[in-house]
């Protein structure tokens, strides 16, 4: 009998730790707010220096045809989450005015999230999560990850020093007083370590290079003959540069780097604020910034970074976008994905197998913001309407002859452009949200009704801890 017990528990050994081999490699998936295409050492820039991500980049594969999943913030967010392109996912604009924040999620949404969850990982968001609050649907802990820390409000990122932030649904006040980005570094330093034994999924989320410009310290650039607001601005991505450095270090001295997958990717274009975007040159030879349709509202400085795996010094124009990388983890892990995504697994290139690779007919945007806007890419042919209330202006562009889209050749190619119009039409499903002149159809209190989110006056106060 005591033998049979002894057996019968290193056998559920072996089961676990079987499983747990099964899951996969580790993934961390860092995504900073508003870091243009060119703002990085690897994409060209000169002025800012970033040599951790240039390092990474040069040992990974970069990619130079992956986009975003919108030009702004939330839409972006919620469409690398839950997989969906802009023309299906739930939010398509920043908030028109929530309680505590961001438009949630529906509660019945796939996600990264709970993927990773199902295919045995712990996991975590660190950052800004910016789809939903502690007391409704878009609750980050019911959405698939088991820690949460950090900013559910988009609008109180904008903030360094902020009053407090957010521990699952506990709130953690800070006074003004700290910087919420070192926070961030050090939450995932110890997320890393205390689950070094099983595997993880860290989504982090870190706010820099977003205004406003604030900095513990100017660093290298303290003496540098530059208007103040752009030492703040390099100062920050280089500390965001610092501390990806250091996360990477961590992981080599767990013995973790060889079991890990590392992406680093960009919400959207740079925001171009006080003049960055033409002090540093933020979007590159890319044309646009934030909330534009053009290449540098929607082109992200993505690489990936995996010892062993990845190729060092590879680089790949495989057409990607934010809702592949559902499909990616779920080929990573096994675990299949539950619902509909619009993404296609990129899993193939980054393990050098380009022939398995699949590809897209198709990349779509479209945004409900200033002028609601939309676009498509369709091999080298990208096509643009900066304004959706005037359909009959499509703009089109081949990529492959000019990637800063200053030739708009739609005339010249008429029945190219009518394709693309065609396919756009195809990808757009109406949301409940928006009516048909893109214009919000509720009020907070109905918008909560439709969402399935309850309710919460903006003036009630929460538990603080």
């Amino acid at each position: 009998m005591k033998r049979y017990w002894i057996s019968s528990v290193i056998l559920a050994l072996s089961v676990t730790v079987m499983s747990a081999t099964a899951a996969g490699p580790n993934v961390i998936y860092i995504l900073c707010d508003d870091l243009g295409y060119g703002e990085v050492g690897y994409n060209g820039q000169q002025k800012i220096k970033t040599p951790e991500l240039d390092a990474l980049a040069a040992q990974g594969m970069r990619f130079t045809d992956h986009y975003c999943g919108s030009s702004v913030c939330a839409p972006s967010r919620c469409i690398l989450i839950t997989g969906l392109h802009a023309g299906h996912a739930f939010i398509r604009a920043n908030s028109p005015g929530y309680p505590g924040g961001q438009t949630p999620i529906p509660a019945d949404s796939e996600t990264l999230g709970k993927l990773m969850q199902r295919a045995g990982y712990k996991t975590a968001c660190i950052g800004k999560w910016g789809l939903g609050s502690p007391w409704n649907s878009g609750n980050p802990n019911k959405q698939g990850f088991d820690y949460f820390f950090g900013y559910c409000d988009q609008r109180k990122a904008h903030n360094y020093y902020p009053q407090f932030l957010w521990r699952n649904d506990e709130k953690v006040d800070l006074d003004g007083k700290v910087y919420s980005h070192d926070l961030f570094t050090e939450e995932a330093l110890k997320f890393v370590e205390e689950n070094q034994k099983t595997p993880f999924f860290l989504y982090l989320a870190y706010t820099i290079p977003h205004t406003k410009y604030q900095v513990p310290d100017l660093g290298i650039y303290e003496e540098t003959d530059w208007p103040e607001n752009m030492k703040i601005h390099a100062a920050m991505t280089s500390r965001m540069d610092r501390d990806v450095g250091r996360l990477i270090r961590h992981l080599k001295e767990l013995g973790l780097l060889e079991n890990t997958l590392v992406f680093f990717n960009s919400d959207n274009g740079a925001h171009g604020e006080q003049g960055s975007e033409e002090f540093f040159n933020t979007s590159g030879e890319l044309r646009g910034i934030k909330r534009s349709m053009y290449e540098g509202g929607v082109r992200s400085p993505m690489f990936a970074f995996w010892p062993g795996k990845v190729a060092a010094g590879s680089v790949s124009d495989h057409p990607s976008a934010f809702y592949d990388m559902l499909p990616t983890l779920s080929e990573l892990t096994g675990e299949p994905v539950q619902g509909k995504t619009d993404g296609i697994s990129f899993l193939p290139t980054l393990l050098g197998q380009s022939e398995k690779q699949k590809k897209h007919t198709f990349l779509y945007w479209e945004l409900y913001e200033r002028k609601p806007n939309q676009a498509l890419r369709m091999g080298k042919w990208k096509a643009v309407v900066p304004d959706r209330r005037k359909p009959e202006m499509i703009e089109l562009y081949d990529l492959s002859v000019d990637g800063s889209e200053q030739q708009n050749v739609a005339s010249d190619y008429p029945e190219v452009a009518e394709r693309l119009r065609n396919a756009m039409n195809e990808a757009h499903e109406p949301s409940p949200l928006w009516d048909k002149d893109f214009k919000p159809l509720f009020n907070v209190e109905a918008a909560c009704n439709v969402t399935g989110a309850e309710y919460v006056p903006p003036k009630q106060k929460q538990r603080k801890k």
